[in-house]
């Protein structure tokens, strides 16, 4: 007999939150600032996995145990940042001590109306994994906690007719700021150095075994999981090094090898798609125009010619 799954309890609501917390009702239905820098908040109240209604980006400066994020655990080192977005599964994993930090919640319906509402779905981070947090440096802390700062004054003091629009427009520049960390944190780590090299073994190795023939056209999943990162972790990291996202660094390979064959074997146009991986080989003809400005059948006749 098959067992089911327990299914996880979804927090919708913030004064949901709030009273789980045991807190006070929050000041906004819709946002809320949720400030554990005094420890005075036990997450621990939380379920031990569930699933968000909500964006939430944490800012954690000391919090000790693990965090549970997807499928993984995090760490939680002084200085760093988490973000998700709704319908995500988070929860805890053992007794929190220590906490401190700053975790802004914010419904989906709290940017209805704004440009945000929709831009918000473009920053790849909120898809990122656990052990791809944003770690802060500590001038990099110091801007980030004077926008929580701002953010928490303006919900307790200043709510009128502009309050809406200000922290929106907070949120905005939270989240250009950690959309420029990152890019910093992809330049300064260790990982990112050996990050092309070993993007292009993978390839090598994947071309040279064949696989295309059984397995199609390596896509970024599966170079995502073979380097240890999300899609977009790796497509980020990727456009900050080369300006080029892990879909185009695929395609750019894939030409290149297209006129490795094309000038150098006596293969068919066809035979030449179906050894890159490609199921059609007018999929294969369209992407090469669009990349090179010319047929496979232009290229291959251009070549032989200067060859002559």
């Amino acid at each position: 007999m098959k067992t089911e799954m327990p299914r996880l309890s979804k927090l919708e609501s913030i004064s949901e939150i709030h009273r789980m917390l045991g807190l006070p009702g929050p000041v906004h239905p819709l946002i809320s600032m949720m400030d554990a820098t005094d420890g005075h908040i036990d997450l621990g109240r939380l379920p031990v996995s569930y699933v968000s209604g909500f964006y939430k980006i944490s800012f954690t400066t000391k919090l000790g145990g693990k965090f549970r994020y997807g499928q993984g655990y995090y760490d939680f080192d002084e200085g760093s940042m988490l973000f998700t977005a709704p319908n995500q599964i988070i929860g805890n994993s053992e007794e929190y001590k220590d906490n401190a930090g700053y975790s802004l919640i914010i419904h989906p319906d709290f940017l209805h109306g704004y440009p945000l509402a929709r831009k918000i779905k473009q920053y790849g981070f909120f898809s990122y994994a656990t052990n791809e947090a944003l770690h802060l440096s500590e001038k990099e802390r110091t801007t980030v906690l004077a926008i929580y700062h701002f953010i928490n004054d303006e919900l307790n003091s200043r709510i009128d007719d502009f309050s809406h629009e200000v922290i929106i427009a907070q949120i905005e520049l939270l989240l250009s700021y950690g959309k420029r960390f990152y890019k910093r944190q992809f330049l300064t780590r260790q990982h990112s150095n050996d990050l092309l090299p070993q993007l292009e073994d993978l390839l090598n190795t994947y071309f040279e075994e064949e696989r295309p023939i059984v397995d199609g056209i390596p896509t970024v999943q599966y170079l995502a999981e073979q380097l240890n990162y999300t899609s977009n972790y790796l497509s980020d990291m990727l456009r900050s090094l080369t300006g080029l996202n892990a879909q185009q660094h695929i395609h750019q390979n894939l030409i290149e090898r297209s006129k490795e064959l094309l000038s150098t074997t006596n293969l068919t146009i066809s035979e030449v798609a179906y050894k890159l991986g490609f199921e059609h080989p007018q999929s294969f003809s369209r992407l090469f125009k669009i990349k090179t400005r010319t047929s496979p059948v232009q290229f291959r006749s251009a070549f032989h010619g200067l060859s002559k």
